[in-house]
């Protein structure tokens, strides 16, 4: 036991040095600043070591920093960087509400709904189930619909004058 704590004492660097580029890996990897306020704490627990502090020191000294970095730091981090984000909706949620035409017909009901195809206003033709009240059995070529919910590879519609569905 005392050869591993005398080896920990003279090579502690060694020990900080691998964490901190461990830390940086992962961190370049996830990029949600958790892992580089580990590394700066790391880098914290390093300057101990230079400064000759036990590593049992070393290791508060890092875990203290690393802590205080996570809670101090990093939301306003994290702020900063949504900051600036696009609030465009993108993938299916910007689907959800687009208008659209009928390419091949749609049968509608309760009791035997069938599949058909809009072109939506993006330019994607889309595979579409009808989603409509009790009266409406088919739309034609043509008729204008809005997307409502997307279901695996199929939208969902609904005729474009029945919004509020």
């Amino acid at each position: 036991m005392d050869n591993l704590v005398d080896f920990l004492q003279q090579y502690s660097w060694v020990v900080w040095l691998a964490l901190i580029l461990i830390f940086i890996i992962i961190e370049v990897t996830t990029v949600e600043f958790t892992f580089l306020m580990l590394a700066i704490g790391s880098v914290g627990g390093l300057l101990t070591g230079f400064f000759g502090g036990p590593f049992w020191l070393q290791v508060i000294v890092a875990a203290v920093v690393s802590v205080l970095l996570l809670f101090s730091v990093k939301p306003p981090l994290l702020r900063a960087l949504k900051r600036g984000g696009d609030p465009t909706p993108s993938n299916v949620e910007a689907l959800l509400g687009l208008g659209g035409s009928v390419v091949v017909p749609i049968p509608g009901g309760e009791v035997h709904p069938g599949l058909g195809q809009v072109k939506l206003a993006n330019g994607e033709t889309w595979t579409a189930r009808l989603l409509a009240p009790a009266g409406v059995s088919l739309l034609d070529t043509g008729s204008a619909v809005v997307v409502t919910a997307i279901e695996g590879s199929t939208a969902v519609v609904v005729p474009s004058d029945i919004k509020s569905l």
